[in-house]
């Protein structure tokens, strides 16, 4: 077991906060300090947030006319938030519900204080997390029964990503803004960071993989992941680890207790 590596390919501040949670986890089970895996993060996405004055004012404005605005991750809900430096409910004359995909997101919500408030924002969420995404979120969003025709969506995205639900919501008839707050710059082939990569044994290493995105790009960088094991929280992302050639690919229910309970398994294998 001490020879065993897990790789966190998140950005570095989540990439932290799980790498501190799956510690703390090993620990609570009884695993001896001396058999504790390596944990290496390697950030293969950067999130680099957007500071255009330009885009603050379209936000606001698009705001004062929203019926519901979406937040695809976490990320976007800090980018968009850091840009209006206002409370949710103080952003419009009206109360706007806010649709998210997922318990992180969830929780980034009420870091901002939404959802929370003395009148809390009405906020959609799959309620099975095995369906913490746009799909998820389309099956509850059509739980409301309104009529798409009338209503105007904001989606706060990253530059480029999946469209899904953009279009489902268009199909619906829905007036949809997709406005992108932060961009996702990939980890430089040359950096310093890949290195522990290259010394570490391929074959009693565990990837966590949570964006497609970051798959593919690691496809990149040409190493024997044929020999690697990896755990995805969805099948969009374990079918990229399986074109991107790891030997053995996993899919766990989303969410980091899924993703740190999965980890544990693999290391009694």
């Amino acid at each position: 077991m001490s020879t065993k590596t897990i790789v966190i390919t998140r950005p570095s501040g989540q990439a932290r906060q799980l790498s501190e949670a799956l510690q703390a986890s090993l620990t609570k089970i009884g695993i001896a300090t001396e058999f504790f895996p390596k944990i290496i993060s390697l950030p293969l996405l950067t999130i680099v947030p957007k500071s255009d004055d330009g885009l603050t004012h379209e936000i606001t404005e698009a705001l004062q006319s929203a019926d519901l605005a979406i937040f695809v991750s976490p990320n976007a809900i800090e980018c968009t938030m850091r840009l209006l430096e206002k409370s949710w409910q103080d952003l419009s004359n009206h109360l706007i519900p806010v649709g998210v995909m997922g318990g992180s997101s969830m929780a980034a919500l009420k870091n901002h204080g939404i959802g929370i408030e003395g009148s809390p924002t009405p906020v959609i969420l799959p309620q099975d997390n095995a369906h913490w995404d746009s799909e998820g979120l389309w099956s509850e969003l059509q739980k409301m029964h309104w009529n798409w025709l009338d209503k105007k969506v904001l989606i706060f995205k990253g530059e480029g990503g999946r469209d899904w639900l953009a279009e489902a919501l268009k199909n619906a008839g829905a007036k949809v803004d997709a406005i992108s707050v932060y961009a996702r710059v990939p980890l430089d082939l040359n950096s310093p960071a890949w290195h522990a990569i290259h010394e570490m044994d391929f074959a009693q290493s565990l990837w966590l993989l949570t964006s497609s995105e970051a798959v593919r790009y690691l496809g990149q960088a040409k190493l024997p992941l044929d020999l690697a094991t990896a755990i995805c929280p969805h099948h969009n992302i374990a079918d990229a680890a399986e074109q991107v050639g790891f030997g053995e690919v996993f899919t766990c229910e989303p969410g980091d207790e899924a993703l740190i309970a999965a980890s544990q398994a693999w290391l009694y294998i």
